[in-house]
């Protein structure tokens, strides 16, 4: 009796074997159209494919893991949601994009996901009509350019990115996709938060890019709207906050852009017509506050606020600097009086260069910048200048105090400089036979109603979105 009691005491020390990983894959086959599956908690081997329409939802507690295989779940129907699931453990292929989430389809909703030990976060490809909604996205920790995007949007239009945890990834890549809003996203620690590739119309809108080596950059996507956005600490040497390239028609608004290598970053718009605009941005502590290169014009700064930029401004290329218009700017280095109390400074602020030529005529003396022997070539050419200094910018009513560009006093200014001048007798045109899209900027001055203050009205016709305070970006003409 003694040994089989001793026997029994035995066998429940002996470790029992690990209980198999159940497939995800049969629930999803016998499913029917439409139906709800409530996963019950556990873990579930993947990869799996959803190919009907079908809501999953994992209640926070369920995992699917690949394995190190594949992508984890790929969805290739319409009307699918995913919720409240854990994905990980994708394979490590760049070329097959293996990842968490792989999507194709129409009116989907992924939400409250956590994502996780993947090299590609989520990827949309032919997407349309859908929501990607408060998911926690993690690439591998290795370096960011052998992470995957945290989420790729691929011929996609018409989706909204909204409250998404990301960082530790490479970039957030929309490439051929236009008509898309990213709002309310938090993207750190990772290479681009957002790399916009011919993303037409976009509106990236109060996200928070902290970290990242450059916060937005925009090449070839025209009418896009960047707004109301927190962008810190985009320090990498050759990173910028906001940086555009060959894009035309780009509305910049109400940003706080802190401590970048450069604050904003753009050559000149592609079209003569259409305007690059900077309004009510926050500019400050950046080693260059805003940067434009190619040939000068076409951009137009309005009621922004420069403090503490190591340069304010730094323009190079050929062309008159007064073909870029700059209205009711705050420059911290502003030197005049306010006499007549109107918010604004009594004379035009310029920002010239001395010594500064130096290194924008010749990029290879950049490495002196800042140096003790320019410092003091500087301030001896300010003193007793033996040459003309250039001009880089001339604002006629520079702020006295930090403020926006909704002031009644500014509307006037505005009417009378920057928007008469290059924008309200803008043609409309349409290019070519092929009538492409072509966006038109069209600025209107708003007036009094009703006792209310006039303020500058814009509104992006045909675009993301409507009837918001800024520059009008308006679009004409269908392919």
């Amino acid at each position: 009796m003694k040994l089989l009691r001793l026997a029994f005491i035995a066998s429940l020390a002996t470790p029992l074997p690990a209980l198999a990983v159940l497939p995800l894959q049969p629930w999803l086959d016998t499913a029917l159209p439409g139906a709800r599956i409530r996963l019950p908690p556990g873990t579930y081997a993947g990869p799996a494919v959803i190919s009907r329409p079908l809501t999953l939802d994992g209640g926070g507690k369920v995992v699917i893991d690949a394995g190190g295989k594949g992508t984890v779940l790929t969805v290739r129907a319409d009307h699918v949601t995913l919720r409240g699931l854990t994905l990980r453990g994708s394979g490590d292929s760049h070329d097959a994009l293996d990842g968490g989430l792989m999507a194709e389809g129409h009116n989907l909703l992924i939400e409250d996901n956590v994502i996780e030990d993947v090299l590609f976060g989520i990827a949309l490809h032919k997407v349309t009509d859908s929501v990607v909604r408060a998911n926690r996205i993690r690439s591998r920790p290795v370096d960011p350019a052998d992470r995957g995007d945290g989420l790729r949007l691929w011929y996609s239009s018409g989706n909204r990115i909204e409250n998404n945890d990301i960082a530790q990834i490479r970039d957030v890549t929309v490439s051929n996709s236009p008509r898309n809003r990213f709002t309310g996203n938090t993207i750190r620690d990772s290479r681009r938060a957002f790399n916009l590739l011919f993303a037409h119309r976009s509106l990236v809108d109060r996200n928070h890019l902290e970290r990242n080596s450059t916060g937005i950059i925009a090449l070839n996507s025209d009418g896009l709207i960047v707004r109301k956005n927190r962008i810190v600490h985009a320090m990498d040497a050759s990173g910028a906050g906001i940086a555009l390239k060959e894009t035309s028609a780009a509305l910049i608004e109400s940003n706080e852009i802190v401590h970048c290598a450069h604050g904003i970053m753009a050559d000149s718009p592609m079209d003569p017509v259409n305007r690059i605009v900077f309004i009510n941005n926050l500019v400050a502590h950046n080693i260059t506050g805003v940067y434009f290169y190619g040939p000068r014009g076409g951009h137009i700064g309005i009621g922004n606020t420069f403090r503490s930029n190591l340069w304010p401004v730094t323009i190079i290329g050929d062309g008159d600097p007064l073909n870029d218009t700059w209205a009711g700017n705050y420059w911290d280095g502003y030197e005049g009086f306010d006499r007549d109390h109107d918010g604004f400074g009594d004379r035009p602020y310029e920002l010239l260069a001395y010594a500064d030529r130096i290194w924008i005529e010749t990029p290879a003396a950049k490495f002196f910048r800042n140096s003790p022997v320019l410092e003091l070539l500087d301030f001896l050419e300010r003193l007793a200048p033996f040459s003309a200094p250039a001009l880089i910018l001339r604002d006629p009513a520079p702020r006295m105090t930090p403020g926006r560009a909704t002031d009644p006093n500014l509307q006037l200014i505005l009417g009378a400089t920057a928007l008469h001048r290059h924008v309200h007798d803008a043609p409309r045109q349409v290019r070519g036979k092929q009538r492409d899209q072509v966006v038109v900027m069209a600025a209107q001055v708003g007036t009094a109603a009703q006792g209310q203050p006039g303020r500058v009205g814009f509104e992006q016709v045909g675009g993301v979105d409507r009837n918001q305070p800024g520059i009008t970006l308006g679009v004409e003409g269908q392919r």
